[in-house]
C-alpha cells in the first residue's frame, strides 16, 4: 500500500518517520512544498488553492490514501481535499485531539497548544477540546518557530531564545503539550527541557494510533520505502531526512 505525504515543508518528516517506524505501508511518497513554505501565515483561500494543488500532484504516483501531515492545511483544506480525492484523505488535528482524550483523563487538565498563526486562528483544536470537555486552554503562535526548524536549527541561542520569547508567560508546565504544527517536534528536545514536566503530543505519533484504530491496515512485511519530493530545494529536505530519521 502506497501512502502520500504532504506538507508544506520539513515539518512532515516527523509524520513520516513514525509512519515509518510502525510500518504502516509498504512505500511513502513525501512531498514539502518547500517552494511557498511557511503555509501558516498564508490566508485560508491561498492554503485551500496549494493544497489542491499539491492534491493533483499527488494523484500522479497512484497513491492508495494521502496523510496531510500539517496542521494548517487539516485547519483550513481538508474538507476541500476529501472531496476532490479519489481515495481517502487524513488530516493532523482530530488524531491529535484523540491523542490527548487518551492520555489525560482529568477534564480540568491544562492544555498549551502551540501552531501557526493559520492554525490558531482556525479555532479547531479548541473546538474539538471543548467538545470532549476540556475547558483549561491556553493557545500560542510561535511564528518563528518554522522558519527556525526550516534552516535546520533543530538546538542553540537562536532556538532558545525564541522559546523564551514566546513561552515567558507561560508560568507553570501544562498538563500537555500540543505540538500543533508537524515542524515543532523537530525543536522537541528543546521544548521538553522547557516544559520538563508537561507531556507533549506529537501529530506523527497521533495519526498511527488513529489510523491503526480506524482503518484496516496490515502491516507492512519489509521496511516502509521512502520517496521525497519537493517544490523546491529538494537536497534540503534530504539532508533534514537524513538527519531526522536516523534520531
Amino acid at each position: 500500500m502506497r501512502a502520500g505525504v504532504y506538507d508544506s515543508g520539513v515539518g512532515g518528516l516527523t509524520v513520516a518517520k513514525s509512519l515509518i517506524g510502525h510500518r504502516l505501508f509498504d512505500e511513502i511518497v513525501y512531498f514539502g512544498d518547500t517552494a511557498r513554505v511557511p503555509y501558516g501565515t498564508k490566508e485560508p483561500q491561498t492554503i485551500i488553492k496549494y493544497s489542491l494543488e499539491a492534491l493533483e500532484y499527488l494523484k500522479t504516483f497512484d497513491i492508495d490514501i494521502m496523510i496531510v501531515a500539517c496542521n494548517t492545511v487539516s485547519a483550513h483544506a481538508l474538507g476541500e481535499l476529501q472531496k476532490n480525492a479519489p481515495f481517502e484523505v487524513f488530516g493532523v488535528i482530530e488524531p491529535g485531539v484523540l491523542a490527548v482524550a487518551n492520555r489525560l483523563k482529568n477534564k480540568d487538565a491544562s492544555i498549551l497548544i502551540l501552531g501557526t498563526k493559520a492554525t490558531i486562528n482556525s479555532g479547531q483544536y479548541e473546538k474539538l477540546l471543548r467538545q470532549k470537555g476540556y475547558s483549561n486552554l491556553i493557545s500560542l503562535s510561535p511564528s518563528l518557530f518554522v522558519p527556525i526548524v526550516e534552516e535546520g536549527l533543530f538546538e542553540g541561542e537562536v532556538l532558545q531564545s525564541a522559546i523564551e520569547y514566546y513561552l515567558k508567560d507561560i508560568k507553570q508546565d501544562p498538563d500537555a503539550v500540543i505540538l500543533g504544527c508537524t515542524h515543532f517536534p523537530l525543536i522537541s528536545k528543546a521544548l521538553q527541557a522547557h516544559f520538563p514536566k508537561s507531556v507533549l503530543i506529537h501529530s506523527g505519533e497521533a495519526i498511527v494510533e488513529y489510523l491503526e484504530s480506524k482503518c484496516s491496515l496490515t502491516k507492512s512485511k519489509n521496511q516502509t520505502t521512502l520517496k521525497l519530493l519537493a517544490s523546491d530545494n529538494v537536497k534540503t529536505l534530504e539532508y533534514t531526512a537524513d538527519l531526522w530519521l536516523k534520531n
